[in-house]
């Protein structure tokens, strides 16, 4: 029986992706920082990238494994690959890696470690997802404290287009990298069916909350300190405003086929997305 490592099973891809493939019948090992398992009918194990007494455990008997980056780590590719060089020389044969749009093979962090999968995995897949839906109503994100505080999306985007994706979708197509008989060996830019403003955004927020949101066009300098302001650390804050200027020159103005093309179900739209959570932003 194939055993699947999901590492961040309590996130927003790991835990649905352990969820499918535990309804396909696979045998899956849940791997977080904790020691509760996140998913139910499923092995678990504590996993931190940064412990090395925690990987042994976590990689013994593992046939395929996903994974994503450990939190607020500025370059992870060493302790990655050093990880995954571990697993493959193991026996593990096929690595998905949550990756993102903004992150190009061979650049800085990631890029690195999709590069490293690229060379040395037999059998990989790296998902590149654009930005993700839930940024607007999880606690913790910068966007939806600032909607519930201030009613208000601050940016640095301009009229920057981006492919908002439902992280369920996401997690759709990771399942299928990992379930399917035949490897994807291939980089999956995952988007949702729009490319769509933060103007756009606000317009529909405000349309399905019934109350006002709007977008703060800021400069970059007025946008990192308004992140810093939140709370946020000055060099992950400088970090999301060059994504935001990437954004506003048109890096992110694309919408793929990916989930339709991988999964045969459309993605899901915004509009869709926020009056499934309307009470939110109520």
């Amino acid at each position: 029986m194939t055993r699947i490592l999901v590492i961040g099973a309590a996130g927003n891809t790991g835990r649905p992706i352990a969820q499918g493939l535990t309804a396909e019948g696979f045998t899956v090992r849940t791997a977080t920082r904790d020691t509760r398992p996140p998913v139910a009918a499923a092995e678990h194990v504590r996993f931190d990238w940064a412990d090395p007494s925690t990987h042994e455990a976590a990689l013994e008997g593992v046939d395929r494994m996903y994974v994503l980056a450990p939190a607020l780590v500025e370059d992870p590719s060493a302790l990655m690959t050093s990880v995954l060089k571990r697993a493959l020389d193991g026996g593990v044969r096929r690595v998905v890696l949550l990756s993102a749009s903004a992150v190009p093979e061979e650049g800085p962090g990631l890029g690195q470690v999709h590069h490293f999968l690229r060379m040395h995995a037999p059998e990989w897949a790296v998902l590149q997802p654009s930005w993700f839906m839930q940024n607007f109503i999880s606690p913790s994100h910068h966007h939806a404290g600032s909607i519930q505080r201030d009613g208000a999306l601050v940016t640095a985007t301009g009229q920057g287009r981006v492919g908002f994706v439902d992280a369920a979708d996401i997690a759709a197509v990771g399942v299928r990298a990992l379930a399917d008989a035949v490897s994807h060996d291939t980089a999956h830019v995952i988007t949702g069916p729009q490319a769509l403003s933060y103007d756009d955004l606000a317009a529909i927020l405000s349309r399905v909350s019934g109350r006002p949101i709007r977008h703060v066009h800021a400069t970059p300098e007025e946008a990192q300190r308004h992140l810093q302001a939140s709370g946020m650390p000055e060099i992950y804050a400088r970090f999301l405003t060059l994504l935001d200027t990437s954004i506003r020159d048109g890096a992110e103005n694309r919408v793929t086929d990916t989930v339709l093309r991988v999964t045969s179900r459309p993605p899901r739209d915004f509009e869709s997305f926020a009056r499934a959570h309307m009470n939110v932003w109520r």
